[in-house]
């Protein structure tokens, strides 16, 4: 009786279990998601406190805080809703197939297709590392996979639309903009080619597409609902760094960096990957930078839509530690590279 009684417990147990995963991430059972919306309150509430509760809210510093965290914000948030909503859209009614059957099945050949995609098919950053891992899992070589990658969330209309707002009057910093990324996209795509390993490649069963059964309007709703908190927290957080980096870091500092062309480079590249800013606003934040060469801003809209801290995390957590810390580093490198001597031409 009572090995009859534990296994008519294992069994409830079990039947429960099963419930609770049929039921979805849409089931009450399932863990809330609520991390972007407090990510947006620990960035929004102390800088809110401080500016209106604060004695110090009507100094010149504090004013120019908040100007310049509201005016980045602001002007980036149109564009970062419009973004998010494509890539929901593209995530719920464009098939998977279609990437498989427009590429090459020459890997070489494909990866610089597979970049050029990345201009008419726009996508949030994060919303890239599951679709590539997607395309390998349908056949697609891995080398064109990471090159859209790469592309898709650098060189899509909405991104370049607001380079071209936020540097108004410069069409050489979009251009220059579009062609560092969709180089190191491609060239990133042959390395991994050249050199890539498959035990480094640990891909994990994600679907990105439409499930059958389910809403296409309902998934939209709720990828354009996770994409446009998730980025927003980190539109906040940039907004207030930058704002607090043109503030508070002495104009001593600021020539140090300024004062040389390659130091300042990597700074502004270092900075894009622990701002960790959605790539349709990062273009905001570099032209708030004014004391920094064009070439050092470019290094920045360049590195931050392809490595930053989430992207590292996502990429280590879809691929595997071994792919992400190897694919992110020479990522780096090859982006620098592009838009130093891109930019030195065009800027």
């Amino acid at each position: 009786m009572e090995k009859t009684g534990a296994l008519v417990v294992e069994d409830q147990a079990a039947a429960g279990a099963l419930a609770g995963a049929e039921r979805g991430p849409g089931s009450r059972s399932a863990p809330p998601r609520f991390w972007p919306l407090l990510l947006v309150g620990a960035a929004v509430v102390p800088g809110t406190v401080v500016i209106l509760l604060g004695r110090w809210g009507d100094t010149p510093a504090v004013q120019a805080w908040r100007t310049v965290c509201l005016a980045v914000t602001v002007q980036a948030l149109p564009f970062l809703l419009l973004g998010t909503a494509l890539s929901g859209a593209i995530n719920a009614f464009v098939p998977e197939s279609v990437f498989s059957r427009v590429l090459p099945r020459r890997p070489a050949l494909a990866v610089p297709v597979a970049g050029v995609a990345g201009v008419v098919l726009p996508g949030c950053e994060c919303a890239s590392v599951p679709v590539a891992s997607s395309l390998i899992g349908r056949g697609v070589a891995p080398a064109a996979a990471f090159a859209f990658l790469l592309s898709a969330p650098a060189i899509n209309p909405v991104v370049l639309t607001a380079t071209a707002v936020a540097f108004p009057g410069n069409p050489a910093m979009v251009l220059a903009r579009l062609l560092a990324s969709l180089v190191t996209a491609v060239v990133m795509g042959w390395l991994w080619l050249r050199f890539g390993r498959t035990e480094w490649l640990r891909p994990t069963a994600r679907h990105t597409g439409h499930r059958a059964g389910h809403s296409r309007w309902n998934e939209f709703r709720l990828g354009f609902q996770h994409d446009f908190l998730h980025a927003g927290g980190f539109l906040v957080l940039g907004a207030m760094a930058a704002a607090t980096f043109n503030v508070a870091v002495p104009r001593s500092v600021l020539d140090t960096f300024t004062g040389t062309p390659w130091l300042s480079v990597l700074f502004l590249a270092a900075l894009a990957v622990l701002l960790a800013v959605c790539s349709e606003a990062d273009a905001f934040l570099a032209a708030s930078l004014t004391g920094f060469p064009p070439v050092a801003r470019l290094a920045f809209m360049v590195v931050g839509p392809m490595v930053d801290l989430k992207l590292i995390a996502l990429q280590a957590g879809t691929f595997g530690r071994a792919f992400a810390v190897r694919f992110s580093a020479a990522t780096v490198v090859v982006a620098v590279a592009c838009s130093s001597l891109i930019g030195g031409v065009l800027l």
